[in-house]
């Protein structure tokens, strides 16, 4: 069963049928707990009316015993022998015997007392000794106070049988003999009730669980239509690929709602990398095309006269070439999710370092950098000084006199600023110089051995490192780069 709907439907039929027929039975032990209890306190006062007549001295023939089809009644001694039953009563059954007919048993029915040769009271609410030493026996001319005994059974009346509950009730009679009163109730009325009841749940529970069936499936049907215009779309999108197209969005707030949104955001960054990608991809090739034609043209020239060949011109290409490859490699790598290194470094070491080895610069480049200042940050020493070499580089490409860079710290974190006093970057370009193979068209436009990939490489770097760069105005007039790295703890404080 692969469908949701029909999985949630079974699913939701099997737990209501397990709860209604759950209910259903304790309501039908309830039910039939309660009538019975009915039946047996009708039987316990049909019992005890008879053992009154007995405790006040009516003699046998003389009881007054109610009509047997609704209460039947037999009266036992003490030795089990029969001395009076119902009238009509065929048979029975459930009251310890299941005679009818009474048997010869010397039942006094004077009231006076007898006693035995020890001159004691026969009977005088003591204890039966034996095997009936916990029943209680009523005193002269009493009726039991205990609960009475209860069982089932039948009463077979003028040829129609039928179930009772009945109950047997003690009396003394005021000569001293012990009577068993045992009389019936009908379960007529339990076993109709029962049986309605029960027919009832048996009509009703299928009913009832086909209701909750549909309901079910048509609620999940609608509320798992949205998902099937999710699933349909997507697929729609993967056939075409297509990834400018969206998913529908419920009107609804529920979770549905949030997985459409969120697919649809999934969609939105995906066709963002893939675009990025193609643009890359296709300014890659152009940017690769450039040196390899001029490299090309030059060897050719060059094969045909090699009188012509400009040599150094063919290392610059190469130069170039081999440095645009790097570029390259390095955002892949980047792309690709690389993470830095963990090394401790000194940002102030490093930026001296990179400057020393910058011998052909054509403008010299000051460095300030506090020497007692801890300058420490934590990352990849290679990527850090692509950073401050590509900074440079640019800075170089575009001052007119004096270049600078300065480290410090400032509220945790290292900045290394790299000003120049050339043309500067306009306010609204300062965030698009950042974009990968953009060159402005004024004094910053593309020249020998920029490509414009040099701040985008920078600014991806200090992202991987949890740091930002950004661009202003120096005081100089040109532009001021500033490099935030998460400042290393020291752990001497």
């Amino acid at each position: 069963m692969r469908s949701v709907r029909a999985r949630t439907a079974l699913g939701a039929t099997v737990v209501v049928a397990v709860a209604l027929i759950g209910a259903g039975l304790a309501v039908l032990l309830v039910l039939r707990a309660n009538l019975t209890d009915q039946a047996g306190l009708q039987a316990e006062v049909a019992a005890r009316e008879v053992a009154g007549q007995l405790a006040l001295d009516v003699p046998v023939p003389q009881l007054d015993l109610p009509d047997a089809e609704e209460h039947p009644v037999q009266v036992t001694d003490e030795d089990g022998r029969l001395v009076a039953v119902s009238e009509d009563l065929v048979a029975i059954t459930g009251t310890g015997t299941d005679r009818v007919e009474p048997q010869a048993s010397a039942v006094p029915t004077s009231t006076g007392t007898d006693t035995d040769d020890d001159g004691g009271d026969r009977h005088g609410g003591e204890d039966r000794g034996d095997d009936d030493a916990n029943v209680s026996i009523p005193a002269r001319g009493e009726v039991s106070t205990d609960d009475p005994d209860f069982t089932n059974g039948t009463a077979t009346v003028d040829g129609g049988t039928a179930d009772y509950r009945f109950a047997s009730v003690s009396a003394t009679t005021g000569a001293g003999v012990t009577l068993t009163v045992h009389a019936g109730a009908p379960l007529a009325t339990e076993q109709k009730a029962v049986g309605s009841v029960r027919r009832a749940m048996l009509i009703g529970l299928p009913v009832m669980l086909l209701i909750v069936a549909a309901v079910t499936w048509l609620t999940t049907r609608r509320a798992l239509r949205p998902v099937e215009g999710i699933r349909a779309e997507m697929s729609a999108i993967t056939a075409s690929e297509d990834l400018s197209r969206r998913v529908p969005e419920p009107g609804s707030r529920d979770e549905i709602a949030r997985l459409a949104r969120t697919t649809n955001e999934t969609l939105t960054a995906l066709e963002a990398s893939v675009d990025r990608q193609r643009r890359f991809v296709a300014d890659a090739s152009h940017e690769l095309r450039s040196p390899i034609a001029s490299l090309r043209t030059q060897l050719e020239v060059g094969a045909a006269h090699p009188e012509l060949l400009d040599v150094p011109g063919a290392v610059t290409d190469t130069v170039r070439l081999q440095a645009l490859a790097a570029d390259l490699l390095l955002l892949a790598r980047l792309d690709a999710g690389e993470r830095p290194g963990g090394t401790r470094l000194d940002m102030g070491a490093l930026v001296h370092e990179e400057v020393s080895q910058r011998t052909g610069d054509r403008i010299p480049v000051t460095v300030s950098a506090p020497p007692s200042e801890p300058l420490e940050v934590t990352g990849s020493r290679g990527q850090l000084a692509r950073i401050i070499g590509n900074l440079l580089d640019n800075a170089e490409r575009h001052a007119e006199s004096s270049v600078a860079v300065s480290v410090r710290t400032e509220r945790g974190s290292v900045v290394v600023a790299v000003s120049d006093d050339g043309p500067g970057v306009p306010e609204p370009e300062r965030e698009r110089i950042f974009e990968r193979f953009v060159c402005l068209d004024d004094a910053r436009s593309r020249d020998e051995g920029g490509a414009g990939l040099g701040l985008a490489i920078a600014r991806d770097v200090a992202r991987r490192h949890q740091g930002t760069l950004t661009v202003s105005r120096s005081p100089e007039g040109g532009a001021r780069f500033e490099l935030r790295l998460p400042a290393r703890p020291d752990p001497g404080r």
